[in-house]
């Protein structure tokens, strides 16, 4: 068989018995529409070569998908690349948005990791300063905010005055507070 000369009907179905020189003159015929086509839509020259790769694998592999009845092998060829294009098209934003979704998520978690670490390294000094207070200082702010219990319920609980307890309360708040800034952490808030 002569491929320069047969015709791409006749050449398709060389290519169905396995006849690789009639692939490789329907590469040389449309070849180049075919990468042209797919390097405009997906504007990359090496993804472009992959779906032209992919284009004429497929008509290796499956010769019978042409019907010249419908058409010309250039226009089959070209429906075949604008179709796989589309798809490399989608996988890639679907990469994109599940690369820039895993990067979020991963900004997240070392930005809730870095708190974290942060919020127990002053929560232990925290727990230090208190426990470092005497005794009277120390239980009735543990009773009123760590608690949760007003001020009237610690002096209940403490069997002391009200004003004992606000008293109290302040003045371990300001030692609290001069035992966190030794440490190098500075109270945020008023009640420090």
């Amino acid at each position: 068989m002569d491929v320069e000369q047969a015709s791409d009907a006749n050449l398709v179905v060389a290519v169905g018995r396995w006849h690789e020189p009639a692939l490789a003159e329907i590469y040389r015929r449309h070849g180049g529409a075919v990468h042209a086509l797919s390097r405009r839509m997906l504007r990359s020259d090496p993804l472009a070569e992959e779906v032209t790769q992919e284009v004429f694998l497929d008509l290796w592999r499956n010769p019978e998908k042409f019907d010249a009845q419908r058409g010309t092998l250039r226009s089959f060829l070209l429906a075949r690349t604008h179709g796989k294009s589309v798809d490399v098209v989608r996988a890639e934003e679907s990469r994109r948005r599940r690369e820039d979704r895993s990067t979020r998520e991963t900004a997240t978690a070392a930005y809730d990791i870095d708190h974290e670490v942060w919020d127990l390294t002053v929560a232990e000094q925290v727990k230090d300063a208190l426990g470092a207070l005497p005794d009277d200082l120390r239980r009735p702010i543990e009773l009123a905010y760590f608690g949760g219990r007003t001020y009237q319920e610690v002096a209940v609980l403490l069997d002391q005055p009200e004003g004992t307890v606000k008293s109290r309360i302040r003045s371990g708040l300001g030692r609290l507070r001069v035992n966190l800034m030794e440490q190098g952490i500075e109270p945020a808030g008023a009640g420090l």
